[in-house]
């Protein structure tokens, strides 16, 4: 199989897939995965333009879909391979094992774990380079991260800022499922997600206090409201931190986080920077 770069070549088969990371791994060419699943809407497309921007790179996209418009989608976008995958190819002995992260889980610990499992075989089988992954999926990434990190793999992972759309609604497929009827209320949560780290300045307790009051003036019962660190463990008193809620709207369970600089700010970033410097000078 002949593959010429930005020609979007489909993949199917496990070992040509191994074939190809090979392949250009030897010319120095970095080879960056982009890990999707089903569908492709603009958020997915802010991953492959990530994937894109890395000098001489070598996009794979990783993708379920068979759907010929998300197909045309990589296609404009001339990423160099489509790797359509399913899990009986990804296993074609069948799955044996599955990986859980060590922290507490915010998600639902069997679908966080599936999903950690099938990230970690497709780069096992291509063995990128680079891996670019959303913060939509916040705890997807951490718990990457920590599997690269624990497993020594040698590959770099990138994050990518979540795509919103005008009314602040984080670009998923989850989010698209939601009838128009309830997208007022399913915008609310990034509504109260940017209110609370507005109050980021006040400390964690107003914080928490400040998502509640929003989210109950809009009738939605939380599954969870969060604040951890980055690494979601416990949040830090002073420092960047992440803000994440659940709730489940018009039927759909919907997530979101953004990150906020907890007991600082936003305003105060810039003087906190200089007093750290200022800090580390005199030692």
């Amino acid at each position: 199989m002949s593959i010429g770069r930005g020609q979007a070549t489909v993949v199917t088969e496990l070992d040509m897939i191994s074939k190809v990371g090979s392949a250009f791994k030897k010319t120095g060419a970095p080879v960056v995965l982009v890990p999707l699943g089903r569908g492709v809407h603009a958020g997915h497309i802010a991953l492959v333009r990530a994937a894109k921007a890395i000098r001489g790179a070598v996009v794979v996209v990783a993708i379920t879909s068979e759907d010929e418009d998300d197909l045309n989608a990589l296609r404009t976008e001339s990423v160099d391979v489509i790797w359509q995958y399913t899990d009986d190819k990804l296993w074609p002995k069948g799955q044996h094992l599955h990986l859980a992260a060590k922290q507490e889980a915010l998600e639902p610990a069997d679908e966080l774990s599936d999903a950690l499992t099938r990230n970690l075989a497709l780069i096992g089988a291509l063995a990128p380079s680079d891996v670019v992954v959303g913060e939509k999926d916040y705890e997807l990434l951490i718990a990457l991260n920590q599997a690269i990190r624990d497993f020594h793999i040698q590959v770099r992972l990138q994050g990518v800022p979540t795509v919103r759309m005008p009314d602040g609604l984080a670009l998923s497929l989850r989010n698209m499922d939601v009838e128009e009827s309830a997208r007022d209320k399913a915008s609310t949560l990034s509504a109260a997600l940017t209110a609370g780290a507005h109050a980021a300045e006040a400390g964690a307790e107003q914080v928490l206090k400040v998502v509640n009051t929003v989210l109950d003036a809009a009738g939605i019962e939380p599954e969870y409201v969060e604040l951890r660190g980055l690494d979601l463990g416990p949040a830090p008193e002073i420092g960047d931190a992440r803000l994440l809620v659940a709730a489940n709207i018009g039927g759909v369970r919907l997530t979101d986080n953004v990150g906020l600089p907890l007991g600082i700010g936003f305003r105060n970033i810039e003087a906190h920077a200089e007093g750290a410097d200022n800090a580390l000078g005199t030692l």
